[in-house]
């Protein structure tokens, strides 16, 4: 179908479908804002962000220790999801779709983006951490459970098998960010979280933020096999990991569906 009986046959004279456009702008609205932030919101609101991702850390460990279920643990970690989701605070990896897409459409810079992405995963990292710190003391009965769940990452070698899991776990989670913009229905976005906490925690992909909560959380519990060396090789191929898959197999696809529409942003804003 060309692009003119698009057009025609659509309620706006977009060059993509109407449930396209309607996901394009709220996406590029809300990508332009979060690229606008000043370095202080960048930070807090990355902070929020590893704290919360904690308190699903904490349930899917809770969970684990009382059913050996990784994937009822899974589900239970949707609570951090949720928390991002209603929250209204930002993980690294949730930065790649959104983000992206604005800077491509020119309504924000290259340098924007690499500080929302340099803050908000300094300030996940240490939200985490320090999250895990009260976790660690405040439930003891964990400790073996945790130094068990994080030294499946931390011990594990680069391989094709790791990257690949690293590779799947940046495309489920812009994924989610994907189907998240795509509704307007809070069901269906909750639906989305608790879907994305299944695949990635249930299936034990590799997540550059998650896991390393876990990892923290050993080392903090001590008697860990494994140091912050260790920690930091894997984080160093998993966060690789995760940008190729979340930039690779889910952002760019997107981007070449909305070219037109992409194209039509840029010159409106060289317009004006």
């Amino acid at each position: 179908m060309s692009e003119t009986s698009q057009r025609q046959l659509g309620d706006s004279d977009s060059p993509i479908e109407d449930a396209l456009e309607h996901a394009f702008r709220r996406m590029v609205d809300e990508g332009t804002q979060r690229l606008h932030r000043g370095w202080r919101e960048v930070l807090v609101t990355g902070f929020f962000g590893g704290t919360e991702i904690a308190v699903g850390v904490l349930a899917y460990l809770y969970v684990l220790h009382e059913t050996q279920n990784p994937l009822l643990a899974g589900l239970a970690f949707s609570i951090g999801f949720l928390a991002l989701l209603l929250g209204r605070s930002e993980l690294f990896t949730e930065g790649f779709l959104v983000p992206v897409t604005t800077v491509v459409a020119k309504r924000a810079s290259v340098a924007q983006l690499f500080k929302l992405w340099g803050g908000t995963l300094a300030a996940n990292l240490v939200g985490g951490w320090v999250l895990m710190l009260l976790i660690m003391t405040a439930f003891p009965q964990l400790h073996e459970q945790t130094i068990e769940s994080a030294g499946h990452y931390a011990t594990a070698p680069l391989s094709a098998k790791t990257f690949a899991l690293a590779l799947l776990g940046g495309m489920v989670i812009t994924l989610m960010t994907r189907m998240q913009h795509g509704t307007d229905s809070m069901l269906g976005k909750v639906a989305a979280a608790v879907a994305g906490a299944f695949m990635l925690a249930g299936l034990q992909m590799f997540h550059s933020i998650l896991d390393s909560l876990l990892i923290f959380g050993a080392l903090i519990a001590g008697d860990a096999p494994f140091g912050y060396s260790d920690w930091l090789w894997w984080f160093a191929y998993t966060l690789v990991g995760n940008i190729l898959g979340g930039l690779g197999l889910v952002t760019l696809l997107r981007l070449l569906r909305t070219k037109d529409r992409l194209q039509q942003e840029r010159r409106a804003v060289e317009s004006d």
